[in-house]
Protein backbone atom coordinates (compact mmCIF):
# COMPACT_ATOMS: atom_id res chain seq x y z
CA UNK A 1 0.00 0.00 0.00
CA UNK A 2 1.60 3.22 -0.74
CA UNK A 3 1.86 5.78 1.86
CA UNK A 4 0.92 9.47 0.68
CA UNK A 5 2.75 12.44 2.30
CA UNK A 6 1.90 16.29 2.35
CA UNK A 7 5.26 18.17 2.82
CA UNK A 8 6.70 21.66 3.01
CA UNK A 9 10.38 22.54 1.44
CA UNK A 10 12.42 25.96 2.46
CA UNK A 11 15.82 27.35 1.18
CA UNK A 12 16.30 28.59 4.29
CA UNK A 13 14.91 28.98 7.59
CA UNK A 14 11.72 31.48 7.59
CA UNK A 15 12.99 31.82 3.59
CA UNK A 16 11.14 30.50 0.54
CA UNK A 17 8.59 28.19 0.95
CA UNK A 18 6.98 24.95 -1.03
CA UNK A 19 4.23 22.72 -0.66
CA UNK A 20 4.03 19.37 -2.24
CA UNK A 21 2.12 16.11 -2.04
CA UNK A 22 3.39 12.68 -3.27
CA UNK A 23 3.30 9.07 -2.63
CA UNK A 24 6.90 8.14 -2.18
CA UNK A 25 8.33 10.81 -0.40
CA UNK A 26 12.31 9.80 -0.42
CA UNK A 27 11.90 9.62 -3.99
CA UNK A 28 10.45 13.20 -4.54
CA UNK A 29 12.78 14.96 -2.16
CA UNK A 30 15.58 13.09 -3.80
CA UNK A 31 14.36 15.06 -7.16
CA UNK A 32 13.96 18.60 -5.37
CA UNK A 33 17.39 17.60 -3.77
CA UNK A 34 19.07 17.13 -7.31
CA UNK A 35 17.49 19.15 -9.31
CA UNK A 36 15.92 16.96 -11.43
CA UNK A 37 12.53 18.43 -12.38
CA UNK A 38 12.61 22.15 -13.94
CA UNK A 39 10.09 24.68 -11.98
CA UNK A 40 9.66 26.60 -8.63
CA UNK A 41 11.90 24.42 -6.08
CA UNK A 42 15.00 24.72 -9.06
CA UNK A 43 14.73 28.22 -9.87
CA UNK A 44 14.86 29.33 -5.74
CA UNK A 45 17.12 26.32 -4.81
CA UNK A 46 13.96 24.97 -2.35
CA UNK A 47 15.07 21.77 -1.68
CA UNK A 48 15.64 21.37 2.64
CA UNK A 49 12.62 19.02 3.88
CA UNK A 50 11.04 21.09 7.03
CA UNK A 51 8.05 19.44 7.74
CA UNK A 52 5.67 16.66 6.39
CA UNK A 53 2.73 14.32 7.37
CA UNK A 54 1.66 11.32 5.94
CA UNK A 55 -1.46 11.27 4.72
CA UNK A 56 -4.44 7.96 4.29
CA UNK A 57 -5.07 8.16 0.88
CA UNK A 58 -4.32 10.63 -2.12
CA UNK A 59 -7.80 12.33 -2.00
CA UNK A 60 -6.68 13.44 1.71
CA UNK A 61 -3.22 14.25 0.43
CA UNK A 62 -4.15 16.87 -1.64
CA UNK A 63 -7.19 18.43 0.24
CA UNK A 64 -3.79 18.97 2.94
CA UNK A 65 -1.77 20.61 0.25
CA UNK A 66 -4.60 22.60 -0.91
CA UNK A 67 -5.58 23.56 2.62
CA UNK A 68 -1.75 24.29 3.64
CA UNK A 69 -1.59 26.52 0.60
CA UNK A 70 -4.13 29.21 1.65
CA UNK A 71 -2.70 29.78 5.09
CA UNK A 72 -1.05 32.55 5.51
CA UNK A 73 2.55 32.65 5.81
CA UNK A 74 2.73 32.88 9.60
CA UNK A 75 0.87 30.08 10.07
CA UNK A 76 3.27 27.91 7.84
CA UNK A 77 6.00 28.89 9.62
CA UNK A 78 4.48 28.27 13.13
CA UNK A 79 3.53 24.95 12.06
CA UNK A 80 7.09 24.21 10.99
CA UNK A 81 8.59 25.38 14.10
CA UNK A 82 6.10 23.09 16.13
CA UNK A 83 7.56 20.51 14.80
CA UNK A 84 10.83 21.31 13.52
CA UNK A 85 12.23 24.69 15.29
CA UNK A 86 15.80 24.75 14.43
CA UNK A 87 14.71 24.29 10.54
CA UNK A 88 17.03 21.41 10.56
CA UNK A 89 16.82 19.40 6.86
CA UNK A 90 14.45 16.30 7.72
CA UNK A 91 15.32 13.84 4.92
CA UNK A 92 17.83 12.24 6.39
CA UNK A 93 15.29 11.27 8.98
CA UNK A 94 13.12 9.70 6.23
CA UNK A 95 16.06 8.00 4.39
CA UNK A 96 17.75 6.12 7.52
Amino acid sequence: MRQFHVYILANKRNGTLYIGMTNDLKRRVYEHKVGLNEGFTKQYDVHHLVWYEPAATAEAAITREKQLKKWNRAWKLRLIEERNPTWTDLYDEIVA
